[in-house]
């Protein structure tokens, strides 16, 4: 077995090489196509450590009873010493015991790679592009940004653990209306900081306090040479100063949510390089862009003054959209998603995937942009392979009632808020404890509870618990020691196998891109070790410390050691500190 290969790709090379030689042998036809064929834990752990459908994915091809066939299978693996026993469960599944010294050798494994264990390679290097959070630079970042951005940066981290190349990309929409909004609205903090009187914020501008400190420094900058000019004049610098504000503000708000990107894309200097008339120009070459009528809107009568227009429009029927998606508005301008698909497409220049996460309140242009990107990828002779991952918003509460706005934002949470009360490492975990599509409440009261209903508590707490045993066993002159593993018994081989499924689980969690699933095995790991912990109050044969064992205590001492290891390993995927005393 390879460093980088898992314990699990290990045993499925295994059953790989017994088909191989069944194949040579007669009882498989030659090149049996053997892509259903799955290796990994059964259900109950009482069957068995591994189980293969081998036997009845192929059975058909063999022209054979699966039961059969599993009894060939089963003959090979037999012979194989790390392997104890392989059983033929009902109608052809094989169960696979494996021997005690598999799994102490996984152990020292874990202590061999320490904070590599678990990574992999599976990646290849493949380049893969994550864009995420990529809010309009109007503002800090509020709670509705939030769970985006950890599953974003999550997944990056996953990505980059299982061997991707990773690009973290924020796409700033610096180009709309809302930035002209945001520039008046700096302007209307100006005249205040310059001692106008300016009343209520009008309706229509950003009322929040955190415009103040862009009007001071552009009174500063300007003095009152903009105070009564028209906005022609002013609207472009303000609009440029106040743009970068707002991302100083947006980078120092996700920094303290432990956050970097490597690219911040522009779409002003997108649309500057001409960038969406080359994709319309290349859409059109390929027969993917016409001009025609927008069809009227379905489903009610048109308004009085709704005429068609004719537009340049996308074929996404012919990817299985409803209707063809206009990419320019009928003064001109590019629509949102015509300047979305360039942005796309210049993105895939630069990487071999693309990955995408978006609030739920865009599913409904999922379809297009998808079509879009592989019309543009694919009609260049390249196949980008783009995924868009929907993460519902957050709905925040105080003990089972909603949270009250914050005066800062003038209508919003801030993510520096939430993380100054309850801490980064709670909030990123948090939003990482249900799958991303599912919809979530944040109760700042039930997030930092002490309690094993908290999975981040849960979960930090049995990596706290393993140092404190590790300090009390020192206090003692005790230490880990992996002399003596083979006097781990039963219960203690039970906590070995769930720590072993960590490269497993990273591998499969990079490949369905949910890095949510590594918080909920590490749950299930951190539930595993609290019951072994809590079996040795009832049973003190089962205690991490035997006063009168020191071999046996310096063996368990061990394996507490490695399994804090894979805690700690799991912890660093979401960008979770372990802490070690609580």
């Amino acid at each position: 077995m390879t460093d980088t290969q898992t314990l699990h790709a290990h045993y499925a090379a295994k059953i790989d090489a017994v088909l191989n030689a069944l194949e040579m042998e007669g009882d498989l036809p030659p090149g049996s196509d053997r892509s259903n064929v799955a290796v990994e834990p059964p259900r109950d752990p009482a069957h068995g450590d591994l189980a293969t459908n081998a036997a009845m994915v192929l059975a058909k091809q063999a022209k054979s009873n699966p039961r059969a066939l599993a009894d060939k299978i089963v003959a090979h693996l037999t012979r194989d010493p790390d392997i104890t026993a392989a059983d033929i469960a009902g109608p052809g599944f094989i169960n696979i015991r494996l021997d005690q010294s598999v799994w102490l050798r996984e152990l020292a494994t874990i202590a061999a790679l320490g904070d590599d264990y678990g990574r992999s390679a599976r990646g290849n290097g493949t380049r893969v592009n994550v864009e995420f959070v990529s809010a309009n630079p109007t503002g800090p970042m509020h709670m509705g940004h939030c769970r985006g951005a950890v599953v974003g940066d999550a997944l990056c981290d996953l990505l980059a653990f299982a061997g991707h190349d990773v690009i973290r990309e924020y796409y700033v929409n610096d180009a709309g209306g809302q930035v002209d909004v945001l520039a008046r609205s700096a302007h209307l903090r100006y005249r205040e900081a310059l001692g106008q009187e300016i009343g209520t914020i009008p309706e229509g501008l950003y009322p929040g306090d955190y415009l103040k400190p862009v009007g001071e420094r552009l009174a500063g900058e300007y003095g009152d040479r903009h105070l009564d000019a028209p906005e022609a004049e002013w609207l472009a610098a303000f609009r440029a100063a106040s743009i970068e504000a707002m991302m100083e503000m947006i980078r120092a708000d996700l920094a303290k949510l432990g956050i970097e990107h490597d690219v911040f894309s522009s779409e002003a200097a997108l649309q500057a390089a001409g960038k969406p008339e080359e994709a319309e120009a290349w859409l059109r070459a390929q027969d993917l862009v016409y001009d025609g009528e927008l069809e009227a809107p379905k489903g009610k009568a048109p308004p009085e003054d709704w005429e068609p227009v004719e537009l340049p429009l996308f074929r996404s029927t012919k990817f299985g959209d409803d209707q063809d998606r206009p990419i320019r508005k009928s003064d001109g301008k590019w629509t949102y998603f015509g300047a979305d698909l360039a942005y796309h497409f210049q993105k895939a220049e630069t990487a071999d995937a693309l990955i995408d996460i978006w609030g739920a309140d865009h599913a409904g242009t999922v379809k297009r942009i998808t079509a879009a990107v592989a019309a543009l990828t694919q009609g260049a002779g390249r196949d980008v392979p783009f995924d868009v991952k929907l993460v519902q918003m957050v709905k925040l509460m105080r003990g089972g009632e909603p949270v009250k706005m914050s005066k800062r934002s003038g209508n919003f949470i801030t993510i520096a808020d939430v993380v100054e009360e309850v801490g980064k490492d709670v909030v990123r975990f948090t939003m990482l404890t249900r799958k991303p599509d599912a919809q979530m409440e944040f109760d700042f009261a039930k997030v930092v509870e002490a309690s094993k209903d908290n999975p981040v508590f849960y979960v930090q707490y049995a990596h706290a618990r393993i140092h404190s045993t590790l300090r009390k066993a020192a206090e003692q002159g005790l230490s880990p020691a992996a002399g003596s593993l083979e006097l781990l018994g039963e219960a203690d081989l039970a906590l070995i196998r769930e720590a072993a499924q960590f490269p497993r689980m990273v591998e499969a969690a990079a490949q369905a891109r949910e890095p949510h699933r590594i918080a909920f095995y590490l749950n299930d790991l951190a539930s595993a070790f609290h019951s072994f912990w809590n079996a040795g109050n009832d049973d003190s044969s089962l205690r991490m410390i035997q006063s009168d064992n020191e071999t046996l205590t310096s063996a368990r001492l061990f394996l507490a050691t490695q399994v804090g290891q894979v805690i700690r390993n799991g912890l660093a995927i979401l960008g979770v500190e372990a802490v070690e005393e609580m």
